[in-house]
């Protein structure tokens, strides 16, 4: 079974936050942390869309570059993007390219605002799927799991509202990094538990 690691600097990480510098900085930083505010929440939705079948750090890597090309991913300006903006994507070595996940990045900033409009805003909709009370963290890696029945009602109800790549597993991979849900292991220093 395998619990927090505690790294050469003597603290105690989730042992995936615990090996590459970038990994760690965010472990350390933000994986777990709250975050609110609807492009904020965009923006990882976009990410955790885009890591699907590659490894997070290749993600963080190119996420300064997500962002340049994806204007900061204020939804508003990713709504308007064309047939030229796409082309543009298709072209930039800075992010991953991907036609499905392009137009899926596209087409859900338009269902982000249709969602802001009809209420209650992107927001207060993926918040409501946080579960109250929260759980209690897990204790080793064997109690982390890929998809919860949360996370499953909460791709339902964002597919139904025409986003697209929001699976069950990357509903829970956002429910964890946006601090939804705590996923910290005991023994790790994020942790409720520590």
């Amino acid at each position: 079974m395998t619990g927090a690691i505690v790294g050469d600097d003597g603290v105690g990480r989730c042992p995936w936050g615990a090996s590459d510098p970038l990994l760690r900085e965010y472990h350390d930083t933000e994986w777990g942390h709250e975050l609110h505010g609807r492009d904020a929440l965009y923006e990882r939705l976009c990410l955790e869309a885009f890591q699907s079948g590659l490894s997070w750090l290749i993600i963080l890597r190119k996420r300064p570059g997500f962002r340049e090309a994806f204007a900061g991913f204020d939804v508003g300006k990713v709504a308007e993007f064309s047939d030229d903006d796409v082309a543009r994507l298709l072209d930039d070595a800075g992010i991953v390219r991907n036609r499905q996940k392009i137009d899926a990045a596209i087409s859900n900033a338009r269902a982000v605002l249709r969602i802001e409009e009809e209420g209650p805003g992107l927001d207060a909709l993926l918040w409501s799927f946080a579960p109250d009370p929260p759980a209690p963290p897990p204790e080793t890696l064997e109690g982390v799991h890929a998809t919860t029945p949360a996370s499953t009602a909460m791709a339902k109800e964002l597919r139904k509202r025409g986003l697209r790549f929001v699976g069950p597993t990357t509903a829970h991979a956002l429910m964890q990094a946006t601090g939804m849900v705590d996923e910290h292991l005991s023994g790790c220093f994020r942790s409720a538990r520590s």
